[in-house]
């Protein structure tokens, strides 16, 4: 096998600052609203789930945030993580592009989500907070956030989607080493998983109830913040670690990207990878397209509706400006577990609204088809989730052979399957199922809907 071109920085070029987008959007969002007075927010009606200094970046509008040295001092496990060309795959898909991808799996929880738990851990330790519940899907933020807790000396309590849970045990295992108490999620712990229960005792769980119940245990307990994986602003700005780094190793390279491509569950990845190179494109004229890949069976951002909707299934979050299905909407039970998320982070939908971003949907199946070609040409074998990126550049890059035009695709590897490897056994044994949505299924939640969609 030809030997893999890869780019690293050198430790002192971990960028010092993130990126805040909302200093350079066009439009701004529309503010979040109180579930019960319909008004919109303040600090004071997030502290009761948030440290401030978390307040004061969810509501910033200045460009850079600094980086706190402890932060960074973490950081410097993983970070700068590496970036690499794609030559066998290039090679593979008979392709005239070029594609790159930048590597999250080399943190140690195995993803991109310590990015943003690291510091969320850090800013609730200085807060004098001991203890955070949070949710998770495939189990990646938790096993980030797990990680991230007790490097800070925070205890954790972790509600994890059933059908994860079941699917994948080893990231609950993994989470239980780092010292957090984990459930699958719905409980009877909380009063959102017996309702959730009574309606249905087989609920295989969703992100919506799994953060219902986090946010349930935070808001009704004094000694306990909340920490959310994804979607809020605070969170998709410090995942911007991923494209400043980006943006320096691809002049390493001497090359610079026409595409760039996330896989798409709240946003986080897709905003740490995009956000920096759309940052370009608002300061300095660029042209980056930023491509949003979800799954074909929980599609908000290609077949969704902007509106204004609850973050969980109960209804205890404040009300967001986001593409949704609805928040009682139940994703199949696809591998990827991180991407079964009715909505999406108010700036990324906003972005979608006003046409600065794309988005594609993709079935499970050709993800696999794509995560297996690429772990044969390359080596690593992605997390389903991140099998929707690579199979949105392989479109791309055949699209490309196509049209005879070349391209430089970038798109960001958020993480390895090596804890995964259940999904692939189904999908080798050909049992891995195909989702298909009637418009009756993505239409039912939304009609039940309260809020209008935003013209």
């Amino acid at each position: 096998m030809e030997k893999t071109k890869k780019y690293i920085l050198s430790e002192n070029q971990i960028p010092e600052q993130w990126y805040n987008i909302q200093a350079d959007m066009p439009n701004a969002m529309l503010p979040p609203l109180h579930p019960g007075t319909k008004q919109p927010i303040g600090p004071a009606d997030l502290a009761p789930l948030f440290p401030m200094e978390l307040i004061k970046q969810e509501v910033s509008k200045e460009r850079w945030i600094d980086i706190p040295e402890e932060v960074r001092d973490v950081y410097k496990l993983w970070r700068p993580s590496p970036l690499f060309r794609a030559t066998n795959f290039e090679k593979l898909l008979d392709t005239p592009a070029k594609i790159y991808y930048k590597y999250e799996g080399v943190s140690p929880a195995g993803s991109h989500k310590p990015n943003t738990a690291v510091p969320q851990a850090y800013y609730n330790k200085m807060e004098g907070v001991k203890k955070i519940a949070t949710e998770t899907g495939a189990g990646q933020w938790g096993s980030a956030l797990s990680f991230a807790c007790n490097h800070f000396g925070i205890d954790l309590e972790v509600y994890m989607v059933k059908v994860s849970y079941e699917q994948k045990p080893y990231r609950k295992f993994m989470m239980n080493t780092w010292g957090a108490n984990v459930y699958s999620s719905p409980t009877n712990r909380t009063e959102s998983g017996r309702k959730v229960l009574a309606d249905d005792p087989n609920s295989p769980g969703s992100l919506g109830i799994a953060i219902s119940e986090a946010v349930e245990r935070a808001a009704t307990s004094t000694d306990t913040k909340y920490s959310l994986g994804s979607v809020l602003n605070h969170v998709l700005m410090h995942q911007t670690v991923i494209g400043l780094e980006s943006i320096k190793q691809m002049e390493l390279a001497g090359d610079f990207p026409d595409i760039v491509i996330g896989c798409f569950g709240g946003g986080s990845n897709f905003a740490g990878i995009s956000f920096p190179f759309l940052g370009l494109n608002f300061r300095e004229g660029k042209k980056v397209r930023c491509i949003a890949a979800e799954p074909s069976s929980c599609p908000k951002l290609t077949k969704g509706e902007f509106r204004y909707d609850f973050g969980d299934t109960v209804g205890l979050t404040p009300l967001i400006p986001m593409y949704t299905l609805g928040h009682t909407f139940m994703p199949a039970p696809i591998h990827a577990g991180g991407l079964r998320y009715h909505g999406a982070g108010a700036i990324v939908s906003q972005l979608l609204k006003d046409k600065l971003i794309e988005a594609q949907s993709f079935h499970q199946i050709e993800c696999f088809d794509a995560g297996v070609k690429f772990a044969r040409s390359e080596g690593i074998i992605p997390a389903p989730e991140s099998n929707h990126a690579i199979a949105c550049a392989v479109k791309e890059a055949l699209k490309a052979k196509a049209e005879g035009t070349p391209k430089t695709i970038l798109f960001n590897l958020s993480g390895h399957g090596n804890f995964d490897m259940s999904a692939y056994d189904a999908y080798f044994s050909g049992k891995l199922v195909e989702h298909h949505l009637t418009e009756q299924e993505l239409h039912a939640d939304l009609e039940m809907l309260e809020t209008p969609v935003i013209a």
